[in-house]
């Protein structure tokens, strides 16, 4: 019997790559406006391969696209570029629909729930408070107290141990097939995959989780 439902955050409850993706065109546009020599797409594509080599929740990351571009940084172009990215953040970092209501009626089943995110502690906390979710929660990990980004045991163990419960007895969603799937698979934690958080990526061959739902409010028919 399913006691526990555990979410990863990013792309599974939130809807972070497209905030990411709108928010990185701001900042890209702005930078150019302010003299950057470079037009916008050829810009994008540099900015997300760089996320993809220092991490996506890298806090100097265009820092590093200046040097990149221009092997400098020009604080005025840096600036301008932050502040466009700031400005547009909070407008465009949204829940996927159905995750309240899905949310709500876990709880009125008296489910536990919990987050086992690689965010870092701060930023994972305030995406869950800007979204008016964090309320719903009666556990989140992050990667300050974790440690050990999944799909290293770490994560998924102390979650075991702080929820008292036996890992068959919990059901983990989310929408990386390794990191997520195969992480809480290998604690013997029942996995159900996120399809619809794939937007961004190339669909994988082969799903190796017990559940793969299309839509968040799924997960209530597995419980």
């Amino acid at each position: 019997m399913i006691k526990a439902v555990l979410f990863d955050l990013d792309n599974t409850l939130i809807d972070f790559i497209k905030m990411k993706k709108v928010c990185s065109e701001e900042a890209i546009s702005a930078m150019i406006d302010a003299g950057l020599p470079l037009n916008k797409e050829k810009g994008l594509k540099i900015l997300f391969d760089l996320y993809n080599e220092y991490g996506i929740e890298n806090q100097k990351i265009f820092q590093e696209f200046l040097r990149k571009v221009t092997g400098k940084v020009d604080k005025k172009i840096l600036a301008k570029g932050v502040s466009a990215y700031r400005k547009v953040k909070i407008g465009f970092l949204k829940t996927y629909p159905n995750v309240i209501p899905t949310l709500i009626k876990l709880k009125e089943k008296g489910l536990k729930l919990g987050i086992v995110s690689d965010a870092p502690e701060l930023q994972g906390w305030i995406r869950l408070a800007d979204m008016e979710i964090i309320h719903f929660f009666d556990l989140v990990l992050t990667l300050s107290e974790t440690k050990e980004r999944k799909p290293s045991k770490k994560p998924f163990m102390l979650a075991i141990r702080k929820l008292k419960l036996k890992p068959e007895e919990i059901l983990f969603v989310g929408e990386d097939p390794k990191r997520d799937m195969e992480g809480a698979k290998s604690v013997g934690m029942k996995t159900v995959f996120a399809l619809y958080g794939l937007d961004y990526i190339s669909k994988p061959k082969k799903i190796n989780a017990d559940y793969v739902i299309k839509d968040v409010s799924e997960i209530l028919g597995l419980v």
